[in-house]
């Protein structure tokens, strides 16, 4: 898709559709304000019309079409709903733009731009629709052999901002840069698993690097054999792949002078996951092709920090295997020794994310990272305790915990805190090893889980955020597509480039 911003109000802007977004009225008296007053006087008052009519109400991600709107340039005139207008923020401007692009694009339309002024008109509000109009045009089709659904892909999304250009272009071209990269995540969590192997994610990973110059290294099954780490190796011994731990390292060429910091993102990248042993209900198995996407999201999170250039060295770990079943598969009760020299007991071969993430979580240490954030779909139970709307957000480290809320909450990417007590130690216990990898009870899962990684952390500052429940979209939203959904990536750029000291 063309990204354009242009020195064209709403009534001057020449697109199959130009959309405006209208807030809700307090009042029924109530004027509208902004880019869409000026539309509804070009229009002929059609959008109060709709108001009085209750047709349209200005509630979130509402919409309304006009076509062939008189006194306008475009050939139709799309409304979208932001809500209340004091709770419209860039995070509802990003959804308001994926509900414009996919309600426009679904009728046929190719080029479409968004006018914005005032309020709107803000570097913030522009990057993230930016993003949303990338992320809207979305789909998980790539494999579908139908010649016409590339004609159903927009072409061009202008943001049409009249002549208050102050810092637009840089919002734009940072909105581009974030949404699509977040895309890049998407399109990874969304291969099948027999196309995404762990080989072939490292040599996409290998070409995401050499495209942004990144340095990007590989450690295959021999370096992680003679390194010791032997968490990983026993999930990935059951399979016919070999295993992968991507590391991809950017370094700053002006780095801040007050920090010393060096960020490790850690993503869980198990491309199939059929449980093991410990064997999955078949139900739902299909979706397993996306158990890598958190590996994924820091992939992606990569591929935009490479371009807007933080000022912190930030690398990436993606540890990448298949847990299958087979005569060579890990068996519950098994023992196996970690990078850092724990020794695990594997009571469950499905909770196999956790140990893949401890050795890459080590190893991250010994590359000298300072400040360690994983990204995992790591337990079902997240997703009872917190459903599809919040990822876990589990920390030893307080000023980190505030700082993933902070870009989590300025990116629209909600996090909720959850507990982490030592107390919560005690379910974790083996008479045969070190740690055993699952508790022994049904209570507390996710956070069991998380106790588990930070046994592994050495005291470093480090945060798990689980985000199984917020991966993948069962069913299609008004502003994105059925399928993964890049969590963490714009999370992970934000506090990489708000990084102080």
């Amino acid at each position: 898709m063309e990204i354009k911003l242009e020195l064209k109000t709403v009534v001057q802007a020449e697109a199959d559709t130009v959309v405006v977004v209208c807030c809700s009225k307090e009042k029924p008296e109530d004027a509208l304000a902004g880019t869409a007053a000026q539309a509804d006087t070009a229009a002929g008052g059609w959008i109060e019309e709709l108001f009085q009519r209750k047709e349209f109400t200005g509630k979130a991600l509402e919409t309304a079409l006009l076509h062939r709107p008189g006194g306008l340039a475009a050939k139709h005139l799309l409304v979208v709903g932001g809500g209340p207008a004091k709770q419209f923020s860039p995070g509802e401007m990003r959804k308001a733009a994926g509900a414009a692009v996919r309600t426009a694009k679904a009728k046929g339309s190719r080029d479409i731009s968004l006018a914005v002024s005032g309020a709107e008109a803000t570097p913030a509000m522009v990057e993230a629709a930016v993003e949303g109009a990338l992320l809207g045009d979305f789909e998980p089709d790539h494999h579908k052999t139908d010649p016409k659904k590339n004609e159903k892909a927009v072409d061009r999304f202008r943001v049409a901002a009249g002549d208050s250009l102050n810092g637009l272009a840089e919002a734009v071209e940072r909105g581009r840069i974030i949404g699509e990269s977040q895309n890049f995540s998407r399109v990874l969590a969304n291969e099948p698993a027999n196309l995404l192997t762990p080989s072939r994610m490292a040599r996409e990973a290998s070409q995401m690097a050499a495209q942004f110059g990144l340095a990007c290294e590989v450690l295959d099954e021999a370096r992680m054999r003679q390194l010791g780490m032997g968490a990983l190796l026993g999930v990935s011994q059951g399979s016919t792949e070999p295993p992968a731990l991507i590391v991809i390292r950017y370094k700053p060429e002006v780095p801040a002078a007050a920090s010393s910091a060096h960020l490790a993102l850690v993503g869980k990248g198990v491309t199939f996951d059929t449980g093991g042993v410990s064997i999955k209900p078949s139900e739902g198995m299909e979706k397993m092709k996306y158990d890598m996407a958190g590996a994924a999201a820091v992939l992606g999170a990569m591929r935009a920090l490479a371009q807007l250039k933080p000022r912190i060295p930030v690398t990436a770990f993606a540890p990448c295997v298949e847990n299958m079943v087979s005569g060579r598969a890990q068996r519950p009760g098994d023992i196996v020794t970690s990078y850092n020299g724990k020794t695990i007991e594997v009571l469950n071969t499905d909770a196999e994310g956790r140990l893949i993430l401890v050795d890459a979580l080590s190893y991250a240490i010994r590359q000298g990272c300072t400040h360690l954030v994983d990204a995992a779909t790591l337990t079902g139970a997240i997703a009872v305790a917190l459903a599809h709307i919040h990822a876990g957000l589990f920390s030893n480290d307080e000023a980190l915990r505030d700082r993933l809320l902070a870009a989590a909450k300025v990116e629209g990417e909600r996090l909720w805190p959850m507990p982490l007590d030592d107390d919560y130690k005690d379910y974790l216990k083996s008479a045969f090893a070190d740690i055993p990898n699952i508790s022994g009870g049904r209570y507390g899962g996710a956070i069991t889980a998380a106790k588990f990684l930070e046994e592994f952390v050495d005291e470093k500052p480090w945060a798990h955020l689980d985000i199984a429940g917020t991966a993948w979209l069962d069913d299609a939203k008004p502003f994105l597509a059925k399928g993964p959904t890049g969590m963490g990536v714009r999370t992970f750029v934000r506090l990489a480039l708000d990084w102080q000291n």
